[in-house]
């Protein structure tokens, strides 16, 4: 058992990915200076990934190579392991989760800049692609677009900014990393002990369904509260690829795993997929889930199930 130090923290909030992140830091000993500086170095990886990933901007990396298909593009190390990681998970998904989608995710208005407002329009149709369209040359570190598509990476580029940030925050005790309710917890916290994060009520906004302990963990949770299209608020932004609309099987999927990045891409990947084959596929990856149906039955890997409370 660890010894419980009150240790002290700093924190800051600021906003990027249309999300408010959160980061504090938990220290010994350490200036409010170095620590501040610390914060936002980890920021920039934020700031970092957006610039490459987003496609709610035309200058982005990700909106520049859409205009370049059938010819292998070299990009940068960021987006070309985005691309790797999210092209990875699509196939051991079997395609439930798919980068692709994003001519489905704009003909539905999820297309709007959340701080200008603008709409990023490109006129690409919804013609049948699939992640099958998308040739990595690992050697070369080129992308090649067989077919005219948008590249819509916001199922992994949150959880890699959250996994950089915490790269620039390794040397402190502990640090906790919320973007948006997505998290990486890095060693204990100001009292010595594991982070106690807790898993959203998905219909019930200030109430949890459990706490999580963790260190050295992150935990993304895909719900189909989170986000909701400008034209139509009955939509959801979580679109199953293969017949273009939206997943309904799931209401929530919450995933823990060493990296956000993963958590993040996994918890979208079995909310598509449904209860049964969302909790297969998180198993099968070594993860820990819980799952939460539209008539708000659970069903949770065993260690998740231990922190589970009745408020459901």
């Amino acid at each position: 058992m660890r010894n419980r130090i009150n240790r002290e923290t700093f924190t800051k909030m600021a906003l990027y990915m249309d999300t408010t992140v959160s980061i504090k830091v938990v220290s010994e000993a350490i200036s409010p200076k170095k620590a501040g500086q610390a914060i936002q170095r980890a920021f920039k990886a934020f700031r970092h990934v957006e610039q490459i990933c987003s496609r709610f901007t035309s200058d982005s990396e990700v909106m520049s190579l859409i205009q370049r298909i059938g010819e292998p593009v070299r990009v940068s190390d960021t987006l070309f392991e985005a691309v790797r990681f999210s092209l990875e998970v699509a196939s051991v998904s079997s395609g439930a989760f798919d980068p692709t989608v994003g001519a489905v995710m704009e003909s539905y208005g999820f297309n709007r800049h959340y701080m200008l407002r603008t709409r990023q329009e490109t006129g690409l149709p919804r013609e049948p692609v699939s992640y099958k369209d998308v040739l990595l040359d690992e050697e070369n570190r080129t992308i090649t677009l067989q077919k005219p598509l948008i590249l819509d990476l916001g199922a992994v580029a949150k959880g890699l900014a959250i996994d950089l940030a915490a790269m620039e925050l390794h040397d402190f005790e502990g640090f906790l990393i919320d973007a948006g309710g997505d998290l990486y917890a890095g060693g204990f916290n100001e009292r010595g002990e594991k982070w106690k994060v807790g898993i959203r009520h998905p219909q019930r906004k200030q109430e949890i369904i459990g706490t999580v302990e963790l260190s050295n963990e992150a935990i993304c949770t895909s719900g189909n509260y989170e986000r909701r299209s400008p034209s139509d608020p009955s939509v959801h932004h979580l679109f199953d690829p293969k017949n273009q609309k939206q997943a309904d099987g799931l209401v929530s999927c919450t995933a823990t795993a060493p990296f956000a990045m993963m958590a993040d891409a996994f918890s979208t990947a079995a909310f598509i997929l449904g209860a049964e084959k969302g909790m297969v596929l998180i198993k099968e990856a070594e993860l820990e889930g819980v799952l939460i149906t539209p008539s708000l039955t659970i069903l949770s890997t065993e260690r998740m199930e231990a922190f589970l409370n009745e408020y459901i």
